[in-house]
């Protein structure tokens, strides 16, 4: 997170101004009470040993309920700063012991890198700019402080806290313009750092991405894993149809199947291979160039046909019916499905 020192030392100061205005009568009078009780006591309390113990611990708890307010805000205007920035951050890393910072050689370059010269220019600039308000503050209120030796001890506490009063704000007025540039330029520095080179993007994309090699080859056994898969599936069919050797689609169907399911498809040597384990396996085949096309176009592995093409496969099923009972029994054979209904918008029409 970017992080301004100037900023923190700004509300610090905002902050204990503030309440020095707000609190100052209170806390001058908590103050004298205080120094009053402390420098007056008696001729017993004076050789009595155990009189200043008690003393002592009741001044420490009225001079804590006295500065605790004051301490607890200068507290949240000291933590207000990196919020303001970014938010706190907590990490147990910083309490870790560090061996590496102890290397002079990286302790040089840290102090004479661009970061320690810009800091040390920066530095300058800031106390020549307060040092600076600071002897005007002085010439201005010479007369004052002067004047001050002369005034009733009541009339210079008040003169003299009118006068630190003035200062400060004259101070934290200076630090104003401190912080106006020093906060954009911490935020700038801090997202310039986080921004990459050509090079980081290039190489992170590589790590997100993965070698394109491995990815290669992880893609070509997926889809050897998926073929083998499908060519299992093959002798399942009911049927496998065909174009009659550029495409072929296998069909399965049972009775808790809504609509017969493409359970393999291929063109080229994966049609062949398709046909071939089809016919190892007694399944049958058949020859319908535009219904084999159309379901290779549109219906995905595992996914039932589309129903514009129900009627076509459902001729097909009834041949198939037909001729395993034909097989089984004997007698007249079926008569192949000729002009299957398939509609031309789902044909994508490749010749054989």
């Amino acid at each position: 997170m970017p992080q301004s020192r100037e900023l923190s030392a700004f509300l610090v100061l905002i902050a204990g101004s503030g309440a020095l205005w707000a609190g100052g009568s209170w806390l001058a009078q908590r103050i004298s009470g205080a120094v009053s009780r402390g420098l007056t006591f008696g001729r017993d309390e004076a050789f009595d040993t155990t009189a200043l113990p008690a003393l002592f611990l009741h001044e420490a708890g009225e001079a804590l309920a006295t500065l605790g307010p004051l301490l607890l805000i200068l507290v949240v205007a000291a933590l207000a700063g990196p919020f303001t920035m970014g938010g706190l951050n907590f990490s147990s890393k910083a309490l870790a012991p560090d061996w590496t910072r102890l290397d002079p050689l990286k302790g040089f370059g840290r102090m004479f890198s661009m970061h320690s010269v810009g800091e040390l220019v920066k530095g300058i600039l800031k106390a020549l700019l307060v040092g600076g308000v600071v002897v005007w503050v002085v010439l201005h209120e010479k007369d004052q402080v002067f004047a001050l030796i002369g005034q009733p001890v009541e009339a210079g506490l008040h003169a003299m806290g009118q006068t630190i009063l003035f200062s400060t704000l004259v101070i934290v007025a200076s630090m104003t313009l401190i912080v106006a540039l020093d906060v954009p330029f911490q935020l700038w520095q801090y997202h310039s750092k986080l921004r990459m080179t050509k090079e980081e993007v290039r190489k992170e994309m590589k790590e997100m991405e993965g070698d394109p090699q491995l990815k290669a080859r992880i893609r070509s056994q997926q889809r050897e894993i998926a073929r083998r898969r499908m060519m299992a599936a093959v002798p399942k069919a009911q049927v496998v149809v065909t174009n009659p050797t550029h495409f072929a689609v296998a069909l399965a169907y049972d009775e808790r199947m809504p609509a017969p399911r493409v359970v393999a498809k291929g063109r080229g040597a994966i049609a062949q291979r398709i046909r071939e384990i089809a016919q190892e396996h007694g399944v049958p085949l058949l020859e319908a160039p535009p219904l084999a096309r159309a379901l290779y176009a549109h219906t995905d592995l595992d996914q039932t046909i589309p129903p514009a093409l129900f009627r076509a496969v459902a001729e097909v099923m009834a041949y198939v019916y037909q001729l395993n009972a034909w097989l089984a029994r004997g007698g007249r054979p079926p008569q192949l499905p000729a002009d299957l209904p398939v509609p031309a918008e789902l044909d994508p029409g490749v010749a054989e």
